[in-house]
């Protein structure tokens, strides 16, 4: 039975893969477009890629060596993120210096996050072909940050081969970042949820000063963009007809995305587990001894683009590993009403009514306090959450600064 089961999985993984091969109504990303359109503006130029494993064409191939493939095309360094070029290193784990393609492979994630000085004489181009996932705490944002700032002291161009923001460009939600909690994990006054393609973020980041520590305007890198062809605001991932590749150990699909957009922050707490440890990284979430009636409050609840279910899970490893944990299993739709920020609050809510104790800020570990605050952004939530401030000015604190980022961000909508 195990056999079938193995083999039946194998055979809808090959018709997901041919399919998205063969759909003539995918969206053409930068990469597609630099290859077939713009070649030009990197031949014969020594090139740093900053890029993944996520980092492909259209039809699912690495980036790195469709451009190896091109004549006058050298590629002379590779640029990592957190998480390696692989993507199979765990959140916060070292990443070494590697090759691949006997191309060097520099990690720009640990004690180098800016590029090397001593590298600059061996590219004359930087390009940038990055997945983000649309969540200001996912890290990949923060080094797009430092390689700009690195662009600017070393007098290099930076050219964005953009790519579809998986949540789509229509759901902007959550607290801007309070820039004194400015960290790896927020690195942009931009809310948790801010519906940009990194395109976008780059532009916005460069324009508007944000890349110098002293937020002058006229400290910037000369930066281009190659935008898609075909991708439209409202397209989530499902819609753009693209293979969807991990880019990361714990965001293996694009529901792991949209879990981490509602639980990620939450996880910050280590009150809970977020479902790190199980197959289904941010899709469950609970802890041992959630009460039933609890569970008669939330089960099969339905709201804003999510629907949570009851459920029993194991961790292998993270938070409450080895022991069984009550709780959800949450199912997500792909819609554009989904506020996934604002729905992590509404659960926050709930656990505080029913488990008022838990929410004691004298038996809140001070890192946990201190990551949860750079996570939401926000010292303000924490100090609300865990000293009985009320549900009015929780929500409010939740989406502080978002009406004026809606503001800005349509001078840098590119599509």
């Amino acid at each position: 039975m195990k056999k079938f089961f193995t083999v039946l999985l194998y055979l809808i993984f090959l018709l997901n893969f041919f399919f998205a091969k063969a759909n003539p109504n995918k969206v053409q990303i930068g990469i597609d477009l630099l290859t077939s359109e713009k070649i030009d503006l990197i031949k014969n130029k020594k090139i740093a890629i900053l890029t993944n494993y996520s980092g492909r064409d259209s039809k699912g191939n690495l980036s790195v060596e469709v451009l190896a493939n091109k004549p006058n095309i050298k590629i002379n360094l590779i640029l990592t993120p957190e998480h390696g070029f692989f993507g199979v290193k765990s959140a916060g784990e070292k990443v070494e210096d590697d090759t691949f393609m006997n191309i060097p492979v520099v990690s720009l994630y640990g004690n180098n996050k800016k590029i090397p000085y001593r590298l600059a004489k061996d590219f004359d181009v930087i390009l940038v072909d990055l997945q983000d996932i649309g969540v200001r705490a996912y890290t990949f944002i923060s080094t797009l940050y430092y390689v700009l700032q690195s662009a600017v002291e070393l007098n290099k161009p930076v050219i964005i081969l953009d790519r579809p923001n998986p949540l789509g460009g229509v759901i902007v939600d959550g607290c801007l970042l309070d820039m004194s909690l400015k960290s790896y994990i927020g690195i942009a006054p931009i809310p948790y949820v801010h519906g940009l393609t990194i395109g976008e973020v780059a532009n916005m980041m460069n324009q508007e000063g944000w890349i110098n520590e002293k937020n002058e305007k006229n400290y910037r890198c000369e930066l281009s963009v190659i935008e898609m062809k075909g991708w439209k605001r409202w397209m989530q991932w499902e819609d753009t007809g693209l293979m969807w590749f991990p880019t990361s150990p714990h965001i293996p699909s694009v529901d792991a995305i949209r879990g981490a957009a509602m639980l990620g922050w939450i996880g910050e707490l280590s009150l809970f587990s977020v479902g790190i440890g199980t197959n289904l990284p941010f899709q469950f979430f609970g802890f041992p001894g959630f009460s039933d009636s609890f569970f008669r409050t939330f089960t099969n609840l339905e709201y804003n683009g999510v629907t949570l279910f009851q459920s029993k899970f194991s961790p292998a490893y993270g938070k409450f590993a080895g022991q069984t944990c009550d709780g959800f299993l949450l199912k997500f739709d792909k819609n554009n009403n989904f506020t996934p920020f604002s729905n992590g609050i509404d659960l926050l809510l709930k656990i505080r009514e029913y488990y008022p104790k838990m929410f004691d800020i004298t038996k809140l570990e001070s890192n946990k306090a201190l990551m949860f605050q750079k996570a939401t952004g926000s010292a303000e939530l924490l100090d609300l959450f865990f000293k009985n401030g009320s549900e009015m000015k929780i929500r409010q604190a939740s989406t502080k600064g978002l009406k004026e980022f809606l503001k800005l961000r349509e001078k840098y909508l590119l599509y």
